[in-house]
């Protein structure tokens, strides 16, 4: 017997009758002997229906009320469930966030989980055999309202959930049967991976891969939660559903269980890239603070930052991205305070996209990145801006090449070979 969480995303549960489909694959692990907690999601487009009802009413809204309204589509879904599992005779009940209660931090609409005590599902587990049905993405704050965790923070209270209750297991239902080597609707010759370590799944989420929201992650690293991403679509009782150790999908874990590891494990790529580069700026103490301090404070999220000293050594250049959604706004902001940030000029190209080369075996092998700088090259794309960590080369590129650059990269590695 083993404890096992079950997330469901939206398009898993987007009707009844696939409500009713994810209440098989939670009865085939309830049979199997297992105490399973389920979360769940709002049904496919009712986020974004309600987030327009909440827009509408009022473009400038209370962030307490906006929390209500929103968390309403996941305590449809975990009511509807409940039903479903009680209609095939499961003893099943449904749970919101503040019931259990999941606390969190006062940022209504951007929460962070602070802790959950899991005590009466695990005392319901042992005595009744009870089902938790939970509503995901939302907690209660310390001002005792609803908080909701930030898009895709079902993915968050279900690792959550699964370290409170030191769950064996979590495995994330979703529309596709695991992660791939890369997007499959750019190469056809992406493999979807048997294991990744953490480490690596963070890099892939937060550099674009959409599989898993990125703080799942972070915390599934930090708590050493097992996770497996798997498909909703397929038939609860196909063959190997069932089987405990290595059910199909791709498992989430620490590094020590991948025996073989590959250089390169994946390529991540993210579009909508902006770059500025501001010339000339004074280089003094200071001057990198005075710049990204303010643009910190507004929200905007900088990455892939190089500076050039000038050739006199009493100025340099200043180049960096930001997403192409904040451009404007930064851009605003640089100018406003040129007199504080000492620049001469600012400069800004967008429709960039950042392609990502990621890879524990990056550690202890060399001539990775003069690999995909030669593959780029081959194919006449220009690079605008390198960063690397020990687990991931990132490079930026005119958005135009993003295929080209993500095929020439995947075969390159030889990630489209079994």
């Amino acid at each position: 017997m083993a404890r096992l969480v079950l997330k469901f995303g939206g398009t898993s549960v987007g009707d009844i009758s696939r409500i009713q489909n994810v209440a098989r694959h939670v009865k085939r692990e309830v049979d199997a002997g297992h105490h399973v907690a389920v979360v769940v999601s709002a049904m496919a487009g009712k986020t974004n229906e309600l987030v327009g009802w909440c827009r509408e009413a009022s473009p400038i809204h209370d962030a307490r009320e906006y929390d209500a309204i929103v968390a309403s589509g996941e305590q449809v879904t975990a009511g509807l469930l409940a039903i479903a599992l009680q209609e095939m005779g499961i003893n099943a009940r449904s749970w919101q966030g503040w019931q259990i209660p999941i606390r969190t931090d006062g940022a209504h609409g951007a929460a962070r989980i602070q802790e959950i005590d899991a005590g009466e599902i695990v005392r319901r587990f042992e005595a009744e055999g009870q089902v938790a049905v939970v509503a995901g993405f939302q907690g209660i704050a310390p001002d005792n309202r609803i908080a909701t965790l930030g898009r895709g923070g079902s993915d968050t209270s279900a690792v959550a959930i699964a370290a409170a209750i030191s769950a064996d297991r979590c495995d994330i239902y979703t529309d596709v049967d695991g992660v791939y080597t890369t997007d499959p609707r750019i190469e056809p010759k992406a493999r979807r991976m048997a294991k990744i370590s953490f480490e690596e799944m963070l890099e892939m989420a937060s550099l674009g891969a959409k599989v898993l929201q990125v703080r799942s992650v972070e915390l599934a690293m930090v708590h050493k939660v097992r996770t497996f991403v798997r498909s909703s679509f397929v038939d609860p009782d196909a063959p190997g559903m069932g089987d405990f150790d290595n059910p199909p999908g791709t498992l989430i874990c620490d590094e020590d269980e991948i025996v073989e590891q590959q250089v390169v494990t994946g390529i991540a790529y993210s579009r909508d890239e902006a770059q500025i580069s501001l010339r000339r700026v004074e280089d003094r103490p200071g001057v990198a603070a005075a710049i990204f301090g303010p643009l910190a404070d507004a929200g905007v999220n900088v990455d892939m930052i190089v500076q050039n000293i000038s050739e006199q050594g009493d100025a340099t250049d200043m180049t960096f991205t930001v997403p192409a959604g904040d451009l404007q706004k930064a851009i605003t902001l640089l100018e406003k305070a040129k007199a504080e940030m000492r620049y001469d000029a600012l400069q800004s190209e967008s429709g960039l996209t950042k392609v990502s080369v990621i890879g524990i075996g990056m550690r202890s092998h060399t001539g990775v990145a003069a690999t995909a700088f030669k593959a780029l090259a081959a194919r006449s794309i220009n690079i605008k801006a390198i960063t690397t960590s020990e687990i991931k080369i990132s490079i930026l590129i005119d958005g135009d090449y993003t295929e080209l650059a993500v095929r020439a990269l995947h075969g390159v590695y030889g990630l489209d070979k079994a």
